[in-house]
């Protein structure tokens, strides 16, 4: 039996055929965000070769609008058992994933959510509207809030405002989009390193091992010290990297996909190990 290893082992496609916003993983559930609906589905299930119904799914319902809303961006608080959802509706939905019950609404963006990240109490979001909020998830209220725009040495107007990644470290924020990628820190909020690369806008940003990985509309995906300092340009297969997943273990893997029909498979930061084609 030969195996052709670059095309998928399975293709799986939801029944309404709907597009696919963002993804989240538990345990057991890979998390899909949609248009209007976040849905779990079973992992054991996923990596057999038929996909079957969900095994939950939660329906996001705003009556005030009658667009649609993308689940942009998700984040799964596995010590809580939360899922929280950044929608196209400019507002981050919380959802107690025993019973899909929504528990709270996040609202003060003024436009759609690109990114939201959490630690602890903590949830960060950012959107097309240019602001970066810092929410304390217990009380459901934003206590700060940041506008990279508005900085002349990060603001990039020829790009926009809008802020595609937005990440959480113990002390620092990371984030960027049409501004500069940048580290605040998270008490004064102060811009402590506006970084210096190649990009026409940031869809990627995270913490890892004391570095900052970061990508977007770049031939790379950069891997950074917090002093600015350029320590791995990985070159990338799609023109703008609009997903970084790492996993760390049972062992180091890193996939990256984006405005091409090829997800890159790194086992390390140095150089891509396989190219995956979906043609």
């Amino acid at each position: 039996l030969l195996l052709d290893y670059n095309k998928p082992k399975h293709l799986h496609v939801l029944e309404n055929k709907t597009q696919i916003c963002s993804l989240a993983t538990t345990d057991n559930f890979l998390i899909v965000g949609t248009v209007n609906e976040i849905s779990g589905w079973d992992w054991k299930a996923v990596v057999q070769s038929k996909l079957s119904k969900p095994a939950w799914t939660i329906k996001i319902s705003n009556q005030s609008k009658i667009d649609e809303t993308d689940v942009n961006s998700l984040w799964f608080n596995k010590e809580e058992n939360k899922i929280y959802a950044g929608c196209g509706d400019n507002k981050v939905y919380v959802y107690n994933l025993e019973d899909g019950r929504r528990l709270n609404t996040f609202d003060g963006h003024k436009d759609f959510i690109h990114s939201i990240h959490g630690r602890g109490k903590q949830l960060i979001s950012a959107g097309e509207d240019g602001l970066v909020m810092l929410w304390d998830t217990r009380m459901g209220k934003s206590h700060n809030k940041l506008e990279p725009h508005k900085k002349a040495n990060i603001s990039r107007p020829e790009i926009g405002k809008w802020i595609g990644s937005v990440a959480l470290d113990e002390d620092w924020i990371v984030c960027g989009g049409g501004p500069r990628l940048a580290l605040w820190h998270q008490r004064s909020l102060d811009a402590v390193m506006v970084f210096d690369i190649p990009d026409r806008g940031i869809h990627v940003s995270f913490f890892h091992e004391d570095c900052i990985v970061a990508g977007g509309a770049a031939k790379h995906l950069y891997q950074l010290s917090y002093s600015g300092e350029v320590k791995v340009e990985l070159p990338v297969s799609a023109t703008t990297v609009y997903s970084a997943e790492l996993r760390t273990s049972p062992n180091k893997l890193l996939a990256i996909a984006g405005s091409s029909p090829e997800i890159d498979i790194c086992t390390s930061f140095k150089y891509r190990d396989q190219v995956l084609h979906f043609r």
